[in-house]
């Protein structure tokens, strides 16, 4: 029988620091199209895991492999090449630039030093930039400052950063922190809507968001796999309610 392909499959990682172990031979599969929550206390190894994909650090042992490519061998660089795109739990935007100049400037073909010397504002750039505006809810927000923004609003710009690129994979380490409940559902929203084609990892600790929007919940623990399932599964888990829920 031919073995089932998925977008992301990460096999017996494990990454120690001075013999402590973050995280310690890890294994989950991420479909394609899928929305993925990782949840666990904190010092599970959540973003550690993160930063393993995207190759910030490098794993002791294992093997992560997207579409068939082994990430554990690339640079960072080969890495955000190959398809994956990740964003961090403080929003990195340009305060002092206007949405419509973040956006412009995550656009890929100013990504290479060539590209970014020849790079003009064609209309190709504007209207992708209007697309993805319109996606994030900052369509009325093109010419504001990024340091205007509220904290949901530049969450929501870095997303849209990211978006621009068009990853196949994109990860998101704690997307809703700090925002307003209408701006968690209207997150919610946002990222059912761009899974289609895509693959999303999200780091989360607002239940109810991840009630939201999880295909699948990963749980860690002390850097291992502690379950894995549906969310309600998770919730009906005494392990997941002894360790984590039950907090």
């Amino acid at each position: 029988m031919k073995k089932k392909e998925f977008a992301l499959e990460v096999e017996g990682l494990t990454v120690s620091f001075d013999g402590f172990k973050a995280v310690d031979d890890l294994s989950f599969y991420v479909d394609e199209g899928e929305i993925r929550v990782i949840i666990g206390p904190n010092g599970a190894g959540k973003t550690t895991v993160l930063d393993l994909i995207c190759g910030k650090t490098k794993a002791t042992s294992g093997s992560i492999r997207f579409r068939g490519t082994e990430l554990t061998k690339l640079k960072e660089n080969e890495i955000v090449d190959a398809g994956v795109g990740r964003k961090f739990q403080n929003p990195s935007i340009y305060e002092n630039l206007t949405v419509f100049e973040n956006l412009e400037l995550s656009y890929p073909k100013g990504k290479k030093v060539f590209g970014a010397l020849f790079f003009r504002r064609d209309q190709e750039v504007i209207d992708k930039v209007r697309e993805v505006a319109r996606e994030i809810f900052l369509e009325e927000k093109l010419s504001m400052k990024a340091s205007l923004l509220s904290h949901g609003q530049k969450q929501w710009l870095e997303i849209g950063m990211l978006l621009i690129q068009d990853p196949a994979l994109m990860m998101l380490d704690e997307p809703v922190a700090g925002m307003s409940v209408a701006e968690r559902k209207q997150t919610a929203e946002l990222l059912r809507r761009i899974t289609k084609g895509r693959s999303v990892i999200v780091i989360e600790h607002d239940m109810k968001f991840v009630e939201d929007i999880a295909d699948r919940v990963t749980v860690m623990h002390q850097g291992k796999l502690l379950a894995e399932g549906s969310m309600e599964s998770i919730k009906k888990n005494q392990q997941v309610i002894d360790v984590y829920l039950g907090q």
